[in-house]
């Protein structure tokens, strides 16, 4: 009988040990930092090849889906701390969280039609490096725009889009007649504005105000950046 009591005691005993580490174990992990946002990232370059690594995963059909777990969410109910910020089109087809294989507080992403903006779009845009310090911004044109292919076709035609539409086709215009003077095809004219306006974008965000100075720096790069829908590929350029 003293035998099987003692038994019972030491099995109790080991149970509550265990029990134990397992709470100790779940609180330590809670309260670790989160792996993700800008943790390890040591500047434009480090934020840059982990964009191109994610999306060399999308296209390869094996993304990992990072940063999305609850632990993760907990972790930035306070704070944020996103590596890279992406200006891109509204098309549905092209979520950047996606394309580049990123998760909760990884990316801050800016989207309008065609990336087109204004005072308050570039202002959303300076936020992100010049107060959370993102080294890295992405402008993503991509593949087939829609806004651009109705832009093109109102400014062939003559006709007015309608709306606020017309406002997007508006500050279209500019890399439009840039598509044109360099002579693209008329086939090509659709594909060749959405680069131009591409090139156009990343320009003027160099040259801002509160981003000219990290440029100029090295804290910061802006980047212009291509977007199959073909492949999922995204081709980056200066």
């Amino acid at each position: 009988m003293m035998t099987n009591r003692r038994s019972v005691l030491r099995a109790g005993t080991l149970a509550v040990a265990a029990l134990a580490a397992q709470l100790g174990a779940g609180t330590a992990s809670a309260a670790a930092p989160a792996s993700g946002g800008a943790a390890g990232v040591r500047g434009p370059a480090d934020a840059l090849a982990r964009l191109k690594a994610g999306n060399a995963d999308w296209v390869a059909d094996r993304s990992a889906h990072p940063d999305a777990s609850s632990t993760r969410r907990r972790d930035l109910a306070t704070h944020q701390e996103p590596f890279a910020v992406v200006f891109s089109c509204i098309d549905s087809r092209v979520p950047p969280e996606l394309v580049f294989d990123q998760g909760l507080g990884d990316l801050m992403v800016i989207r309008t039609a065609a990336h087109t903006h204004d005072g308050l779009v570039t202002g959303s845009l300076e936020y992100g490096p010049a107060e959370l310090g993102a080294p890295l911004l992405v402008v993503l044109g991509h593949q087939r725009c829609g806004a651009v292919t109705a832009a093109v076709k109102s400014f062939r035609d003559g006709v007015r889009l309608p709306g606020h539409l017309a406002d997007i086709a508006r500050d279209l215009r500019a890399p439009y007649e840039e598509a044109r003077r360099q002579g693209a095809a008329p086939e090509q004219l659709v594909e060749a504005t959405i680069r131009a306006q591409t090139r156009q974008t990343v320009a003027g965000l160099r040259s801002d105000r509160l981003l000219r100075p990290l440029v100029a720096a090295g804290t910061l790069r802006v980047v212009g950046a291509y977007y199959s829908l073909d492949t999922g590929e995204v081709t980056f350029s200066d």
